[in-house]
């Protein structure tokens, strides 16, 4: 064989390896900034539903006359999504009794959390209700960014975690609840993700939905300012987080906007709004 042809070749199979090694060196760089990319958007909170904030004029949490209104009057009482939460949360009121009580809150505090967060799951996400919430009459259960029926985020219930523990926290409960907690096994991460996601029992689910509300009515607590009276200002703060509580002497309800029946409530708004109405309250009185 010639020996142009032979360097010729050399040089083609050279110059192949080095445009493979390019496209392998850019498929990687490109891998790598989607995920941090997704990382960045978790953590600054891009992923999170568009939020708003209520007008105080429309904060009618206040007054007794409130307090009796009935929920047949409101779009999201309205139904079969409702009806189907309803019955679901019904086959959950003694795990919610129990799991509100080792917290020391109200249980029906606890539900009014949980109907936001399945009413905006039920709405949006309208094939899956149809095909597996409506004909099973069950809660949904979240496993991806947000996990459990409570839509707790992992970096969430790390908190949740650590406050009970650190006694110099603005969170500690004390020592009654240090250990509720504690892990069985040496993989914490998966004994976590599998206690938020467990479809069969939402017990941890329950608790540590609790524990948060109980840390952050300690925190405005400490502060001089009473919100366990405040549904709608403590389902605020449940849905924008820790770093987000501020205690101050005129909060705001508000959070992620959730759309039923064309009309948009926002989570703290839709969480009152439960909690003032008659619907459950045999079941968990206020």
């Amino acid at each position: 064989m010639p020996l142009s042809l032979t360097v010729s070749g050399q040089t083609v199979y050279k110059s192949l390896l080095k445009k493979v090694g390019w496209v392998v060196v850019f498929g990687f760089a490109l891998i790598g900034f989607v995920l941090s990319s997704g990382y960045l958007a978790l953590r600054l909170g891009l992923t999170k539903e568009k939020g708003i904030i209520d007008r105080q004029d429309e904060v009618f949490i206040n007054s007794a006359q409130d307090a009796d209104m009935t929920s047949s009057s409101k779009e999201w009482a309205r139904g079969q999504e409702w009806q189907t939460l309803k019955s679901a949360i019904l086959k959950d009121s003694e795990t919610i009794d129990r799991a509100a009580k080792d917290a020391g809150i109200e249980p029906r505090l606890l539900v009014a959390i949980l109907v936001p967060e399945q009413l905006r799951l039920f709405h949006s996400e309208r094939e899956i209700f149809k095909q597996i919430f409506e004909p099973l009459q069950i809660l949904g259960n979240q496993n991806q960014f947000s996990w459990g029926i409570m839509g707790l985020k992992k970096e969430t219930a790390e908190e949740i975690e650590n406050h009970l523990k650190d006694k110099k926290s603005e969170y500690y409960l004390g020592l009654a609840h240090e250990d509720i907690l504690d892990f069985e096994t040496a993989d914490i991460g998966q004994e976590r993700f599998q206690r938020l996601t467990d479809d069969k029992d939402h017990y941890y689910n329950y608790l540590y939905a609790a524990l948060y509300l109980a840390q952050i009515e300690h925190q405005w607590n400490a502060a001089g300012y009473d919100i366990s009276n405040r549904p709608e200002i403590l389902a605020t703060l449940y849905n924008i987080g820790f770093v987000h509580s501020e205690p101050k002497a005129n909060p705001s309800s508000g959070g992620s906007a959730i759309e039923i029946g064309g009309k948009t409530y926002s989570f703290g708004n839709l969480a009152g709004q439960f909690y003032y109405s008659k619907e459950l309250v045999d079941l968990f009185p206020r």
